[in-house]
């Protein structure tokens, strides 16, 4: 089990590196919690201090009761990020849920007048490419966890115990539905470059659905594509760490 060193509820850091020049918050998919980017925190130290975000309802907040709202959401990281009194450069980076979550969070910290370095999409469609009929909140309890699975990001034996089920659905349900009911608000576009990441067999984003992300920037914008499906990055660690360092130019 790997320890981490707390920055106040929202925050987790499992590898301090309180001398790099620059910070990484990684933001989890829907479902996902903090502890997905250990290895992400180990790659990258001591060159970044990779910040890991924890939203409420799972691992060590779980009695927390989780936020449909992707908005609140990323109002809290805000608050939770330009509260921390560190002021050395920034960059997100968010998988699927997490890559609108990061969008958000980018959005209110150019508008504060902190704006991010580097904003990395992975494995989501442009907020612009709306899908209709997403629906997985609103199904059953069977039918939501079918859906998590075809995705292959969640150990199967996860799924096998009815008890761990019983606590990590609520937090799936409410994830899903905050991805599945967020709007953007028409003309919201970002300053900072945007890394667009995904693979190119997943059935949640098309390539030109990712490639629409060069429509929510001004700054500039490139489209990464790997081989793989929605978790891609699961099994191409290295190719997708590559791009980070190239980008923040380490």
């Amino acid at each position: 089990m790997n320890s981490a060193v707390d920055s106040g509820v929202w925050i987790r850091r499992y590898r301090p590196a309180v001398e790099a020049g620059v910070r990484l918050l990684c933001l989890p998919h829907a479902g996902g919690a903090a502890s997905y980017y250990v290895p992400v925190a180990g790659a990258l130290a001591p060159a970044v201090d990779v910040l890991a975000v924890q939203y409420p309802g799972r691992q060590d907040r779980r009695t927390e009761t989780p936020l449909a709202s992707l908005r609140e959401l990323a109002a809290r990281i805000t608050e939770a990020v330009t509260d921390d009194g560190d002021d050395r450069p920034l960059a997100l980076f968010g998988h699927s849920m997490g890559a609108l979550v990061g969008y958000e969070v980018a959005l209110r910290l150019e508008e504060a007048g902190r704006g991010p370095v580097h904003l990395f999409v992975s494995g989501r469609r442009a907020p612009s490419a709306v899908r209709p009929s997403e629906d997985m909140h609103k199904r059953s309890d069977a039918l939501l966890i079918e859906g998590v699975r075809r995705l292959s990001g969640t150990d199967d034996q996860v799924f096998e115990d009815e008890e761990l089920v019983r606590m990590v659905l609520p937090a799936i349900r409410a994830d899903y539905r905050a991805v599945e009911t967020y709007e953007p608000r028409p003309g919201d576009r970002l300053r900072c470059p945007v890394t667009v990441l995904t693979g190119d067999r997943d059935t949640m984003t098309t390539v030109e659905e990712a490639r629409a992300w060069e429509h929510h920037t001004d700054g500039p914008n490139e489209l990464h594509v790997f081989p793989g499906g929605h978790f891609y990055l699961n099994d191409r660690p290295q190719a997708v760490l590559d791009v980070v360092r190239r980008s923040l130019r380490l």
